[in-house]
């Protein structure tokens, strides 16, 4: 399997994101320049945290509109699994891949810690590892990262099972307390904590690994040769 990890200026979680899939999930990746326009011959696209351009504008507004975002968006609509962390899943809502909108934290300040989130989605292609683990520890690193939504759009995600990850207390306002959303067809996922740096006990948890270990589980399973 081959992974893609998009880089935009202002990208700074694209190490991370490389490492986690080349040392510790063992598959092949490689770094995708914002400004290449083909994603021919990947099978997952990984769209890293960082400050797309610097925020200048709004966190992923001016990201949504670099050249490789058509590809991007073109996969998304093949059924292709599409990870946006942080920065990336800012990115995803801002092209209308994912519903709603993020804002800055409820204190106005950056968080960066440890945080214990309930997998609401187990059976979801990016969830589909963890069995029965209730809640699991992933780091957050963001100034950004109030997901919000209106009333609708809340009884949506949660009617078609699109809420993959809340966090178990709340850390920075979110509606219902949202850290990661899927889109209807299942396979676009935005999260704001980080999954690649929780891949080894050194780093203070592996429970992200499993989330990257569910993306080669499905695919595998969809590209496996019966007779």
């Amino acid at each position: 399997m081959k992974f893609a990890v998009i880089v935009f200026p202002g990208s700074n979680c694209d190490l991370d994101m490389f490492h986690a899939i080349k040392d510790e999930l063992g598959e092949d990746v490689a770094y995708v320049w914002h400004d290449e326009t083909n994603l021919d011959g990947f099978d997952a696209i990984l769209l890293p945290g960082g400050f797309s351009y610097g925020d200048y504008l709004r966190s992923g507004a001016i990201a949504r509109f670099s050249p490789i975002m058509k590809a991007v968006e073109e996969k998304a609509a093949a059924g292709v699994p599409i990870l946006g962390v942080c920065n990336g899943f800012q990115v995803l809502l801002e092209a209308g891949l994912l519903p709603g909108a993020m804002r800055r934290n409820a204190n106005l300040s950056f968080i960066c810690k440890q945080t214990r989130l309930k997998i609401t989605n187990r059976t979801s292609l990016f969830t589909n590892s963890y069995h029965e683990t209730d809640t699991i520890t992933i780091p957050v690193a963001h100034g950004e990262g109030n997901y919000y939504c209106d009333d609708d759009t809340l009884v949506s995600l949660k009617a078609n099972n699109q809420i993959v990850f809340t966090y178990e207390e709340d850390v920075n306002g979110s509606v219902a307390n949202i850290a990661g959303i899927m889109n209807e067809q299942g396979n676009v996922l935005g999260m704001m904590p980080h999954p690649e740096r929780a891949v080894d006990a050194l780093l203070g948890s592996a429970d992200g690994l499993k989330l990257f270990q569910s993306i080669v589980k499905h695919w595998r399973e969809q590209h496996a040769i019966t007779s």
